[in-house]
């Protein structure tokens, strides 16, 4: 959606617009950084949708999220602030096991990109050490798997919502860091793109969750 690429880049472009000289030695959580993520991901149909008659109906497809990130943080007095934006991908994608379908809700489907732009707050537990947590909008998309008369057909879900997690981040020094998070996401509104001219089909209100588990690894400026 043209939207969320417009907003991914002024998150970008505000992320690398702060002065990168503030951070300083004894300020290792100050300034713009960069980050590669990695980890676990799950998405699952939410409870007003899930199929609550049958307890073997498998309504969760899980794989590898990876991506990167960019942001910039600032030490309020040990209090620290950031923004960031976020690009991922999924492995995860919907399975047929022994004759049942492994669906959550959307079809059959594999996961696709995904989009993140927010804010995180923090708290210093050590000099090199802080606990945060983070929120903000999330537009991800599942790549649906179709085909008529022997022709394979190319169309996408792109689902709005929101993210909320919390982790802990560790600085190894003035310019490396890692951290470890989790993150819940909802997304309540999808619509259906279709390749070509064909216009979009709103699909209205859905109710899907998503938890991950990720690692961080990361430069700071």
């Amino acid at each position: 959606m043209q939207k969320t690429a417009a907003l991914l880049i002024a998150g970008s472009i505000f992320a690398f617009s702060a002065p990168a000289m503030a951070q300083s030695a004894d300020d290792p959580f100050t300034g713009p950084r960069v980050e590669v993520v990695a980890g676990f991901d799950a998405s699952r149909a939410g409870s007003s949708v899930d199929n609550e008659l049958n307890e073997n109906d498998d309504q969760s497809i899980d794989g590898l999220v990876y991506g990167a990130a960019v942001g910039y943080d600032y030490n309020a007095g040990g209090i620290i602030l950031g923004v960031e934006a976020e690009l991922t991908d999924s492995t995860a994608e919907t399975e047929f096991d022994d004759g049942d379908f492994e669906g959550f809700g959307l079809g059959d489907v594999e996961t696709g990109r995904d989009i993140y732009l927010g804010a995180r707050v923090g708290a210093l537990v050590s000099p090199q050490a802080m606990v945060y947590a983070k929120g903000g909008y999330t537009n991800a998309r599942y790549n649906l798997n179709s085909s008529f008369d022997g022709e394979e057909f190319n169309e996408r879900i792109d689902t709005d919502g929101y993210r909320l997690g919390a982790g802990v981040e560790y600085a190894f020094g003035t310019n490396t860091f890692a951290k470890l998070e989790y993150r819940y996401s909802n997304y309540s509104d999808a619509e259906i793109d279709f390749e070509g001219d064909a216009p979009d089909i709103e699909l209205g209100d859905i109710d899907t969750d998503r938890h991950q588990v990720v690692a961080g690894f990361g430069f700071r400026f």
